[in-house]
């Protein structure tokens, strides 16, 4: 049978192409420079390695626990083997240069993060506003007051950022501590309080002021605010669980999953019973299954989720984790009803079993029950965690001028998150619904930039400029590229369980970390080829260990109609009898071993950098 031959689509490199290739740093909603701060411990350079962490990302010694890493679902060492290791490589490095260390004093973290703020560090526009004020190119902010609602991840981050460009931000935080659900919502066994507050004690000593214990709409009004500060900022997370809206949601011993995880959190004394039954799927339902294995159950968690594993959106790892513990997991059912006896204390849940069907508006398949599969799962407790929402009651339409759009939420502009209020912003989830830390820490610096903006009414525009830099006589750590994702210890699941209080990850060591860092691709090395040179001998073609170059006739390429133009011009009319090498990227481990080979000298490694300009 005869087939068509496929030609062969290809790129011509610009400075957006060789930016998108570091796809750890594209994946970050802060930009962080994940390959520059694994590359450096690989180097053994730590300091480096805190300094570009701690850079975009004020909050990097939580993340570095915490953080759901899309910098690691976006790693490119996935087409190898496995990604880097990010998350718990950002830990080490905070580790070894946050306020948390024990090697550094909190002051000391302070200034090192004011000369990181000015000396362009990361490549973002928190840098680039501190810079140019520290040079004089652009004014820093007067102390005006700016009142910030919630002292969450976005918040904090809102804060932080502001505190740099001069203004006197004051962070309204209705629980007794700062740090919003940061410190009621994650349970200590995976976010140590001191962490917390090692954080804190920074952004503090900034010049940020927090007044915690203090509820708007309560304790001072709305608009007592908008007449007492040049700018607001409503950054209130979603605090509060979604009910499952079934019959017997009223029972004792049904909880909230968010507000169960804030009353262990607090101290407060939560009565479980022998058998807890888990509702939901996410990171809340497996925080309060793990936490209930810690706080007394004698028999069993179960966690039920209407879906299967493919759909959750908990990690492998923290499903690991969780099944070592004792937590037991059904897929496939949904609650119809929680049963109760006569006093009204819950005695089971009553479920349905499902099927997937076709997919839904998120692309997960939906699922669908089974006729004639109803069956009671007995418990005496039930916690809720299927979805969290934000108390914005404090706002009064009418008499605030705020608008809510159809999913309950304040109207605001997506990029500025300015409200129809001049000097109104919002961030984090009050802004977009619930996301993950790292969306909250992004919303919340992007609100303090607009700030700045619409009070100092300067603006600065962003531009992006490349450069290339030769690395000579390039090489890599011997065998990087068949060394396995080393495992992050964790202590024995009976240890951990026994102190709820007790890590369970306990990080990687010196010499793991630096193995571990040493598997990165280092995605900003790239081969350059000077045609001009080149005598296409296939050379490099042959030597290449991952085949990710081919010598091709240019009539088998799927060229555009520019780009054939262009080969027109510098080859002539007879361009396609001619050939080229092309390359697959996401093939290519950075090796070198073509740039070395080449007799003809046409091959460099060269590292790309991208610098902003302001304008």
């Amino acid at each position: 049978m005869h087939r068509e031959k496929i030609k062969l689509s290809v790129e011509i490199p610009d400075k957006n192409y060789w930016k998108r290739l570091v796809s750890c740093q594209e994946a970050c909603p802060v930009h962080t420079d994940a390959r520059g701060y694994v590359r450096a411990i690989a180097e053994s350079d730590d300091e480096l390695a805190f300094r570009i962490a701690r850079g975009p990302n004020p909050l990097a010694s939580i993340c570095g626990r915490v953080c759901q890493a899309p910098c690691e679902e976006a790693c490119r060492r996935s087409a190898v083997d496995a990604p880097i290791s990010i998350r718990a490589l950002k830990r080490f490095a905070t580790e070894k240069g946050g306020a948390e260390s024990g090697r550094k004093t909190p002051l000391s973290v302070v200034e090192s993060v004011r000369r990181i703020a000015t000396e362009n560090a990361a490549q973002e526009e928190l840098c680039h506003i501190t810079k140019a004020q520290s040079d004089g190119r652009l004014p820093r902010a007067e102390g005006q007051p700016v009142a910030i609602i919630g002292g969450g991840p976005a918040g904090l981050a809102c804060a932080h950022d502001l505190a740099l460009f001069g203004f006197a931000p004051v962070v309204f935080e209705m629980e007794p501590k700062p740090a919003g659900m940061l410190y009621t919502g994650i349970p200590s066994f995976r976010l140590p309080r001191e962490v917390i507050d090692a954080e804190i004690e920074v952004i503090k000593r900034l010049g940020v002021s927090m007044r915690c214990g203090t509820t708007v709409g309560q304790d001072i009004q709305f608009d007592e605010l908008l007449k007492e500060f040049s700018a607001t900022v409503i950054a209130v997370g979603a605090k509060y669980s979604r009910g499952l809206n079934i019959p017997g949601e009223d029972g004792l011993g049904v909880h909230g999953g968010v507000e169960f995880l804030r009353k262990l959190s607090m101290g407060e004394d939560v009565q479980l019973g022998r058998h807890v039954v888990v509702i939901g799927g996410g990171f809340t339902a497996m925080d309060c299954s793990r936490s209930s294995i810690r706080f007394g159950v004698s028999e069993v968690v179960t966690v039920l989720y209407r879906r299967t594993r493919d759909e959750m959106p908990v990690s492998d790892l923290e499903l690991e984790e969780a099944r070592e513990e004792g937590v037991d997991i059904r897929y496939l059912v949904t609650p119809l009803a929680i049963e109760k006896d006569a006093a009204g204390k819950v005695t089971g849940v009553r479920l349905q079993k499902n099927r997937l069907g076709p997919p839904d508006a998120d692309g997960r398949r939906k699922p669908e029950p089974v006729p004639d599969s109803e069956f009671l799962q007995p418990c005496d407790t039930v916690i809720q965690a299927i979805g969290q929402q934000t108390d914005l009651s404090f706002i009064d339409e009418t008499r605030d001028g705020l608008t809510f759009n159809e999913w309950g939420l304040i109207d605001c502009h997506e990029e500025s998150l300015a409200t129809k209020v001049p000097g109104v912003f919002m961030a984090g989830d009050a802004a977009y619904g619930t996301r993950v830390i790292i969306d909250a820490v992004a919303s919340g610096k992007k609100a303090a930039r607009s700030i700045y903006h619409y009070l100092t009414k300067h603006h600065v525009t962003i531009g992006l400029t490349q450069t290339h830099e030769d690395l000579g006589r390039y090489g890599r750590e011997a065998g990087y590229e068949a060394v396995d994702r080393i495992v992050i210890p964790r202590a024995e699941a009976e240890s951990r369980i026994a102190d709820h209080t007790s890590s369970v990850e306990l990080g990687y060591d010196d010499t793991n970390a630096r193995l571990e860092a040493s598997r990165c691709l280092d995605c900003s090395v790239n081969t350059i080829f000077d045609g001009q040179k080149c005598i296409l001998c296939g050379g490099c073609v042959d030597i290449c260990p991952t085949q990710c170059l081919k010598l091709v006739p240019l009539k088998d390429l799927n060229l555009t109609e520019m780009q054939q133009q262009k080969a027109s011009a510098c080859i002539g009319e007879d361009w396609e009898d001619s050939s080229a090498i092309i390359k697959d990227e996401e093939a290519c481990i950075r090796c070198g071993l073509c740039a070395r080979w080449c007799p003809a000298g046409t091959i460099t490694m060269e590292r790309m950098k991208f610098a902003e300009e302001w304008s």
